[in-house]
């Protein structure tokens, strides 16, 4: 393997080039990046930067010399295949680029991440959160004096908006979809905590019903309309209804696309010998949770996965280890901390086992048949990080006696 092509040059691309690196790989390295700017660190996006520090520096990301190729978008990818074969790459291919240039690989490491949904409909004053240009954009329009916030989705982006806009003064409003915001994600207890917590800090929540489209007057959004009829009022709306990975420009490659990326469990696109993928746009299947497949949007998932991606396509599928980390996600909400660990949502139970809501720092175990699956904990991370680690050791909790 001399060519080695990385797609997307966020944090998983980046950890990728790094351990290529530092694994000992001396051929050619490119790293193709949609965006002008070098990798940088994303979850500021959301705090920091919309409250004017613009330092998303991302360390080693300065050091990439010409590996990067910054401003170009891949389009489309040619596998070579053997003779016979449907789906099964046994050498490289080739990246073409929406200049027409083709960058030839004979590995390659998928990081393109994802997108953010968007309403068809998208009036002026009506923005996502994704990239540092989408920071910036958003934090002109706070400092141009825009103060009636409505954030559409009230996911980990949602909520840390929501957060740094009340800290800033505007007047906040949270449409969620949901009984209660984060529900499916926290669990019905933790996420009726987080409605509440984010009531007691100012902002209005609208839950259970979904956004119809926005109304405007000269092009500039003026209210976000409601299902039921209802318009609220609006002068800034921040859209955060979730994310779509990246793959159109996989389709017609051969490779297994169904959100995201299908990948076994040491990250290689299925059928494949000389292909992984890491970050956002990769769905593997996760030995911990019996193969099932998991995709994982969050900073440190991308952080790891782009180190064990680059060091398995090096070592080759028969000598490659499965990535079976616990997810786990973090975020700070008003003052508070919430983290998740493992897959809440796979669970048959749920069980405090640590405070309580009404204290303000809490765990909640997660179960399936009596096994630890997942757990979420505000404001208490010692707690939460040991039955992170019994998810790793399939623990099995006793049931609870009366």
């Amino acid at each position: 393997m001399s060519r080695i092509a990385v797609v997307g040059a966020s944090l998983a691309g980046l950890r990728a080039v790094q351990t290529l690196r530092s694994e000992g790989f001396a051929g050619d390295i490119t790293l193709i990046g949609a965006e002008t700017h070098r990798p940088y660190n994303r979850p500021p996006l959301s705090k920091s930067v919309l409250r004017g520090d613009d330092d998303v520096t991302l360390p080693g990301a300065e050091e990439l010399g010409g590996e990067w190729l910054g401003n170009r978008r891949a389009v489309r990818l040619r596998v070579d295949r053997s003779p016979g074969a449907a789906t099964a790459s046994t050498g490289g291919g080739s990246i073409t680029l929406d200049d027409g240039t083709e960058i030839p690989f004979d590995g390659l490491v998928i990081a393109t991440g994802a997108r953010p949904r968007r309403l068809a409909e998208r009036p002026g004053g009506v923005h996502e959160l994704r990239t540092i240009d989408d920071a910036l954009a958003l934090r002109a329009e706070l400092d141009a004096g825009h103060r009636n916030l409505v954030i559409v989705g009230g996911g980990f982006i949602g909520g840390e908006i929501a957060s740094t806009a009340r800290a800033l003064g505007l007047t906040v409003t949270l449409v969620d979809a949901g009984p209660y915001p984060m529900h499916r994600v926290l669990g019905v207890d933790t996420a009726r905590w987080l409605a509440a917590h984010h009531q007691k800090n100012g902002v209005e929540l609208i839950s259970g019903i979904r956004v119809a489209g926005f109304e405007s007057r000269d092009g500039r959004v003026t209210g976000v309309r409601l299902e039921d009829g209802r318009s609220i009022p609006a002068d800034l709306v921040v859209a955060g209804m979730g994310i779509v990975p990246n793959v159109e420009w996989l389709e017609g490659s051969g490779l297994t696309l169904d959100d995201g990326v299908v990948c076994t469990p040491s990250l290689f696109a299925e059928g494949t010998s000389t292909i992984v993928a890491a970050g956002d746009v990769a769905r593997w299947r996760h030995e911990l949770y019996g193969g099932a497949l998991v995709r994982v949007e969050h900073w440190a998932n991308a952080n790891a996965q782009g180190a064990v991606a680059a060091r398995n396509l090096l070592a080759g599928p028969e000598s490659a280890v499965p990535y079976a980390d616990v997810p786990a996600f973090g975020t700070h909400t008003h003052g508070a901390r919430i983290q998740t660990a493992g897959l809440p949502h796979l669970a048959d139970e749920a069980r405090t086992v640590h405070g309580a809501p009404e204290e303000g720092s809490f765990v909640v175990a997660f179960l399936r048949g009596g096994v630890l699956v997942g757990a979420v904990g505000v404001n208490a991370p010692k707690e939460l990080n040991r039955l992170k680690r019994g998810i790793a050791a399939g623990d099995v909790l006793e049931a609870a006696t009366s």
